[in-house]
């Protein structure tokens, strides 16, 4: 459906959408199409001044809570605090390319707060869920290689660039074995992943110096479209008639712009060796065991 618009969604009246990072770019566009189409949003955010501010321009139907994708605290207790059901979670929010940071439980930032946080809150929430689970990738998958031997960039030199790309491709897989997961267990729930592709958001707002930085920041700024361009793959994403395991990107320009359709990954993601031990060393770091793997499930949304 290459021709995909915000006004090919139906009503999304008596739906409930969580969305993390919604209250910036790609994130806050997606939220303020759903508030629109008459769903309940919840914009799940770090800071909840900014919330507060985009949900009041969206109207409709929204709620803002509090989470801090780089503290597992913080995950918890928006876990325990949302104990209703949920039609689909959207794992929207990300940092790109800062300096080397850690997280408040150590993680070097990037993939404590694109994969791990995102991994620990949609495993603590999955039991909710009853359509489906969208994780916002991006194109920096295709140079992104997990290091198992050093996940938080403790003993190699850190990469800001390598350190992005190891999170994304870890979005990707961790999506796809989500789904591998629901797929054995023959839950209708069903896991996706959209990328919004260069779309001119503040995440490309990074600090930078030399003239490398300078050459990317133009190319990328060259071919970016909009931010309201870069939400399309997300709706799409949340709202077709599409299987478990799909990826979602625009159409044009090897995936860089253009209307959203069903586009296909790098093949590492494919890997179902690295993506289980990316599951079990999640497991492993955030201390949460999935509903899938510990078989919990059946009592909620998940059966």
């Amino acid at each position: 459906m290459s021709s995909f618009t915000a006004t090919d969604i139906p009503s999304m009246k008596g739906r409930t959408i969580v969305i993390t990072g919604a209250n910036s770019g790609v994130g806050r566009v997606t939220a303020t199409v759903f508030a629109e189409k008459g769903a309940r949003v919840i914009l799940a955010v770090r800071n909840l001044e900014k919330g507060r501010v985009a949900a009041a321009a969206m109207g409709g139907d929204t709620e803002v809570r509090r989470l801090d994708l780089a503290d597992l605290s913080s995950i918890r207790a928006f876990a325990e605090g949302f104990t209703d059901p949920i039609d689909v979670l959207i794992n929207n929010a990300g940092i790109s390319i800062p300096p080397l940071e850690r997280t408040v439980d150590g993680f070097e930032s990037q993939f404590g707060t694109n994969h791990l946080g995102h991994f620990a809150l949609t495993n603590l929430l999955l039991l909710q869920v009853r359509d489906r689970v969208v994780t916002v990738g991006s194109l920096a998958h295709l140079i992104g290689k997990i290091d198992f031997t050093d996940l938080n960039w403790r003993t190699r030199k850190y990469r800001p660039y390598a350190a992005y790309g190891q999170s994304k491709l870890a979005n990707h897989l961790s999506a796809l074995e989500l789904q591998r997961r629901l797929t054995a267990l023959g839950s209708p729930v069903r896991s996706v992943v959209a990328h919004p592709g260069i779309a001119t958001t503040n995440l490309m707002d990074v600090e930078g110096q030399g003239l490398r930085h300078r050459v990317e920041k133009f190319f990328i700024q060259s071919f970016a479209h909009s931010a309201e361009a870069g939400a399309l793959p997300s709706l799409y994403a949340a709202t077709a008639d599409i299987p478990g395991d799909s990826y979602v990107g625009p159409s044009n320009l090897m995936g860089m712009r253009g209307s959203p359709a069903l586009a296909k990954p790098a093949a590492r993601v494919r890997s179902v060796e690295d993506a289980r031990r990316l599951w079990e060393e999640s497991e492993n770091l955030t201390g949460i065991v999935s509903p899938l793997s510990a078989d919990q499930f059946g009592n909620g949304a998940v059966r």
